[in-house]
């Protein structure tokens, strides 16, 4: 898709920051409405983020106007509101190719830019970053201002919290920017978000400012300010900020691009650490984003005119996160004990209809992933079933209450994780590349790889029948294999099964590349086994398999250091097994973005691929 100047002549004189500021003020409007046409028509053909670009258009052309970047620095949270950011900064031509292979990048990234000072993906890191490189800005003895926007639901998180206080703390000169639109990807949860969202932070507050200006019109000055001030701590969340060391401004119209400069100027020269709490609508200038900003933060190609979104789903073939949602819907039904928790991703893991049918066993506890676990040790205590709904690669943070709080104390909760191995094109960041290495090496755990969404469905029902600990079912992103469904059944703990007798090679298959590998044993005559559990490892399956066999080949969608592979390596090695062992799996390099059978075609875990792996080593 090339760039039709003709059809944005004011976004072809902004091709990057510095010709942006050059533009006469005035012609500000007309570039965000540009903008915003051009992200329509970009991201209508390309797929990609857009409910959250939408929103901040007019508060990215007001920063970059106002700020020095990329001297002056702006750190993105999260960075799914970053097209626009990205089209500004030089990268305008490219921006059909975000989240393809070998294209932009999904989110701000250091590599990418000079104007991208922090690679981002999870939420809620940029106020810690930004304070960094503050305090440093203050010890080279800099004028380089720092800009953080962070969203109201990653405010939300425990590292935001802890970031603010210590920036309140120590008075560094900080921009945060709250853009406040009531949604993460999804709704947003929480008595911060309540106290955000109140009536009185949008439109009722500016009728009650504006109206008490004009009764008090005649007052004097010194009067009418306090009475302002007294009436802005009562109708806003400033008060809550300022008490943590703050000076707060806001709220204000984040898209009105004329009133954020003037703002941004206001603020640009006062000392100390700055909250500008900015109200901005997802989705913002397209009527289809605005009215489902959930179905639109990330689409695919669309029809720009009617806002028609094709569905490439195959009806007959549910996700993985449809069958986790439909067997955590028959279990509440037969358990009122079950208590099924997320953070933020409620919809992602296929938990609306749970959350509408059992409301008050369902638990949203916003982007907090640390809390979500600790919490459902608190229900286990408690007597109750506790479910956990994450995705892999947001597991990650909440590392340590995960051994501390659960699994030293070997409480039964079921872990669900979701989007383990390839993701695609949310790229590095989001990849489940970790999960089996940082899991396995814990006391007390069972985990879980399914083969398919019928083997998921046993093992969620084994895993939350299971009393003795902590298990978990990590399955992957993306539709089933189309297995059909059997009835529910416990799985012996520790078993795998063989799908294939052969000779001379075995496959020891981990999870949900398993077609791949029947294609790859099909061609070389091998035997295939369906591992089904990492921990505990089928130990007289594998001794059964070193006696029979001349080597094993393990195979898994995850980092191949700590992996499923390197247990079964383990326990070759202690008990002193006389056959090699071949590990396949993710190297040890960030897997960038782009679809999943790209990648798998890539790092050679397709059929084709594990073939000439296999066959490679036994030369």
């Amino acid at each position: 898709m090339s760039f039709d100047a003709s059809k944005y002549p004011t976004l072809a004189l902004a091709d990057n920051p510095i010709k942006l500021r050059q533009l006469p003020k005035k012609a500000l409007t007309i570039l965000c409405n540009e903008l915003r046409q051009f992200l329509l028509d970009t991201v209508s053909r390309s797929s990609g983020h857009l409910a959250s670009g939408l929103g901040t258009i007019e508060l990215t052309v007001a920063l970059h106007y106002v700020y020095n970047t990329p001297f002056d620095r702006l750190i993105w949270d999260v960075g799914h509101q970053a097209y626009p950011h990205k089209i500004l900064t030089g990268r305008r031509n490219r921006i059909a190719t975000i989240r393809q292979r070998n294209g932009l990048h999904p989110f701000p990234w250091r590599e990418e830019s000079e104007y991208d000072h922090l690679s981002v993906g999870h939420s809620s890191t940029s106020i810690s970053a930004g304070l960094g490189m503050a305090i440093a800005a203050a010890y080279e003895g800099s004028d380089r201002r720092i800009v953080c926007v962070i969203g109201d639901g990653a405010i939300t998180a425990g590292m935001a919290f802890e970031a603010i206080n210590h920036a309140g703390d120590i008075k560094s000169d900080l921009l945060i920017i709250l853009n406040d639109n009531e949604m993460s990807i999804s709704r947003n949860v929480g008595a911060l978000n309540t106290h955000l969202a109140r009536m009185f932070s949008g439109k009722i507050f500016y009728t009650i400012r504006n109206g008490s200006k004009k009764v008090l019109s005649g007052m004097p000055q010194t009067f009418m300010k306090r009475i302002e001030k007294y009436i802005k701590n009562m109708i806003t969340p400033s008060s809550w900020f300022e008490e943590l060391g703050f000076n707060y401004t806001g709220p204000v119209n984040g898209h009105d691009v004329q009133g954020l400069i003037k703002t941004l100027k206001n603020i640009q020269v006062k000392k100390g650490p700055q909250i500008l709490h900015a109200i901005t609508k997802k989705g913002y200038g397209y009527v289809p984003a605005e009215q489902d900003p959930i179905r639109w933060h990330a689409v695919p190609k669309f029809n720009l005119n009617n806002g028609s979104i094709p569905n490439s789903k195959n009806k007959n073939i549910p996700s993985y996160s449809e069958v986790f949602g439909e067997w955590l819907c028959a279990t509440a039904a037969q358990d009122n004990k079950l208590m099924a928790i997320t953070p933020a991703m409620g919809e992602g893991s296929g938990m609306f209809a749970f959350s509408q049918r059992y409301p008050r066993q369902y638990f949203d506890v916003a982007i907090a992933e640390q809390h979500a676990v600790t919490f459902s040790a608190g229900l286990a205590i408690s007597g109750y079933r506790p479910v956990v709904a994450i995705y892999s690669t947001f597991l990650q943070r909440a590392y340590d209450q995960i051994i501390h709080d659960i699994a030293l104390q070997n409480l039964p909760i079921l872990f669900a994780i979701d989007r383990g191995g390839i993701v695609g094109t949310d790229g590095a960041t989001h990849q489940g590349a970790f999960d089996l290495s940082y899991l396995r090496c814990i006391p007390n755990m069972v985990i879980m790889t399914p083969s398919d969404e019928n083997e998921c469905r046993l093992m969620l029902y084994t895993g939350y029948s299971y009393q003795k600990g902590p298990s978990v079912v990590r399955y992957p992103r993306g539709m089933g294999t189309g297995a059909a469904f059997s009835n529910l059944y416990k799985l012996s703990i520790g078993k795998g099964i063989i799908h294939r007798h052969g000779i001379t090679v075995a496959i020891l298959n981990f999870g949900a590349l398993l077609p791949f590998a029947k294609e790859a044993a099909e061609s070389i005559g091998a035997t295939l086994v369906d591992m089904r559990f990492v921990k505990p490892l089928d130990e007289f399956l594998i001794n059964q398999l070193a006696d029979t066999h001349r080597a094993l080949v393990t195979i898994e969608e995850n980092t191949i250091i700590g992996g499923a592979g390197s247990g079964v390596n383990n326990y070759v090695l202690y008990h002193r097994l006389q056959i090699p062992v071949l590990n396949i799996g993710l190297p040890d390099y960030f897997i960038p973005h782009g679809s999943q059978e790209e990648i798998r075609s890539d790092l050679g875990l397709d059929g084709e691929g594990i073939q000439r792996q296999i066959e490679n080593w036994l030369l």
